[in-house]
């Protein structure tokens, strides 16, 4: 009869707690996200991303192209514009990918760093037990016993990292490491590229940049002070920054001149300017100053940039009581080679010229069409034939009616509301060509005269706290790049043994092998190891006859399977 035991069975393992879970999907996402090839694929989406910032107009730098590009593609506009391509340096899908991107090489490149800083400071490794399987090797006897001979290798490596090691056999063995500013400059270059990051980050956070336009009429021109955002037709804050607490100063155009080539390319860009800053406010002292493109005034930690000109036609109308009304308007170029341009000015009646608000409302003027600073007509199409001002001439339509002044919604400074058109509201009266001096009559007796041109030039104040921290980073990691490319890193091992007589009985020489191994395939290591041999060996007396090399290069017949692993010192 056969008893069987039971026995219980081992209880099933309990699945995981929900907290250990989520902690173990957090650090398997980290792990991927601060892979090589994560950051390599975040890098290419970040360039796959910019290329419509490339392409398409941005409402940042031009919102009207941006209108017009909406207009003419009925389908695709609305579309980007909903995901955000006329944006895309402020879109969130692009922010993320540059967080995402930035947080997997700060976890590469911490990682990387530290290993770096301990290569840096470790020792040679171990010689391997089989020096003749090493890339380079070279074998000879010196004139000398062994402690001897190692104080001369010892001697002779003195600008090498050596460390002497005594084998169990009893052969004192040597390791050599030179190249060691290799691991400095990667470990500059990393920690320099995490610094560049953050410099980078850090200035969008707390910098802004407003740019204005300013006419140059050679009378004093115009003046802006950097005081409020109020002061700039266009600002751009950073994240942390809100626009208070600006730098104070004050800038006013006094002249412009830009010159071209024949063939119309621009030669050179000059404004000349005068500033305030600090005390001068107090004193109401002004301060001379060349700007030129690529050239900013400084003033503390701001720059102000001379981005482009164009021109600005001014214009006065004259009504039929004598009252007159001036106004001049910036014209935005529309050819950049030619400067051909296009704009639209609102004129409201002087004020007591019709009984109530809703009939002044109804007999303002607007002057919109384009503005050639050389002109070249067919027929009666104005075009424009070279981009300094030669023989300026506009080509305008005048209308009256209900602007859109009053409306309180915030309208383009370059073209009139269509829609003002098309529900009756603005009603054309005359399509003129004039040129300065000449002038046009409306129906109810009315003048429009072009009374000349001034030219403008854009600004743009920009503010980065960490730009001399950028280019500090960036010229430390070229420098470490540099460094790291440039330095060979090279190992050297010399085994060394007494040499015995053909009976056993030692001889008081002693037989020393070297190996050397680059850490990376370098041009010229075979050369450099061979000289090295031949310094290490040498004695007073060596004995040549008996000494003996055999270097491989690499591409030899010696399969690179039997290269030992420099890492763990064996072969």
């Amino acid at each position: 009869m056969t008893v069987t035991e039971d026995r219980p069975r081992p209880a099933p393992a309990s699945p995981p707690s929900a907290p250990r879970r989520a902690w173990e999907l957090v650090r398997n996402a980290w792990r991927v996200l601060v892979s090589m090839r994560t950051a390599l694929i975040l890098l290419f989406l970040l360039a796959l991303g910019a290329i419509p910032g490339a392409l398409l107009p941005q409402r940042s730098l031009n919102e009207g192209k941006v209108a017009d590009y909406i207009a003419e593609h009925s389908v695709l506009g609305p579309l980007f514009d909903r995901v955000g391509l006329f944006e895309v340096f402020a879109s969130p899908w692009f922010a993320a990918i540059y967080v995402l991107l930035f947080i997997s090489l700060v976890g590469c490149i911490l990682p990387r760093t530290v290993e770096h800083f301990r290569v840096l400071r470790s020792e040679p490794v171990a010689t391997p037990r089989n020096l003749a399987r090493l890339p380079h090797h070279h074998t000879a006897e010196m004139a000398t016993d062994v402690d001897g001979a190692a104080a001369l290798v010892q001697g002779r490596l003195r600008r090498w990292r050596t460390v002497r090691r005594t084998e169990a056999s009893g052969a004192v063995t040597i390791s050599a490491e030179r190249g060691y500013l290799r691991e400095a400059g990667n470990l500059v270059f990393h920690l320099s590229l995490v610094g560049l990051l953050v410099g980078i980050a850090a200035g969008k956070l707390f910098g802004y940049e407003g740019q204005v336009i300013s006419i140059a009429d050679g009378g004093g021109g115009s003046t802006f002070c950097n005081t409020s955002t109020a002061a700039y037709d266009s600002f751009r804050a950073g994240l942390s920054a809100d626009g208070t607490g600006l730098e104070p100063f004050c800038v006013r155009t006094e002249s412009f001149e830009a010159h071209y080539l024949e063939t119309g390319q621009a030669d050179s860009f000059h404004a000349k300017v005068s500033y305030q800053t600090g005390e001068d406010l107090q004193t109401n002292t002004w301060r001379p100053y060349d700007l030129k493109v690529n050239s900013p005034l400084r003033l503390g930690g701001e720059r102000v940039y001379l981005l482009g000109h164009g021109y600005a036609p001014r214009f006065t109308v004259t009504y039929p009581n004598g009252e007159t009304r001036t106004d001049m308007v910036q014209f935005r170029p529309a050819d950049a080679t030619t400067l051909l341009s296009e704009g639209a000015l609102r004129i409201d009646p002087p004020a007591g010229m019709y009984p109530s608000a809703e009939e002044r409302r109804k007999n303002q003027l607007a002057i919109e069409g384009l503005f050639a600073p050389t002109a070249l007509f067919n027929g009666t199409i104005l075009g424009s034939s070279f981009p300094d001002l030669r023989d300026p001439a506009v080509a305008v339509d005048i209308y009256r009616g209900d602007t859109g002044l009053d409306a309180g919604k915030a309208s383009s400074i370059f073209s009139l509301d269509p829609q003002l058109a098309a529900d009756g509201r603005l009603v054309k009266e005359e399509r003129v060509n004039l040129r300065p001096g000449e002038l046009a009559t409306l129906p109810d007796g009315t003048t429009v005269k072009l009374d000349g041109v001034e030219e403008w030039v854009s600004l743009q104040t920009s503010h980065d706290p960490a730009q001399m921290y950028v280019l500090v980073f960036a010229l430390t990691m070229t420098a470490g790049l540099m460094v790291s490319l440039l330095v060979k890193r090279r190992r050297v091992w010399a085994r060394l043994t007494p040499a015995t007589a053909t009976d056993g009985t030692p001889t008081g020489r002693t037989v020393i092998e070297l190996g050397g191994l680059a850490r990376t395939d370098q041009a010229g290591w075979g050369e450099e190891f061979t000289h090295l041999s031949e310094e290490l060996v040498s004695t007073d007396g060596p004995d040549k006859s008996a000494a003996h090399s055999r270097s491989t290069q690499s591409g030899s017949t010696e399969p690179a399977s039997q290269s030992p692993d420099p890492e763990d010192g064996r072969s």
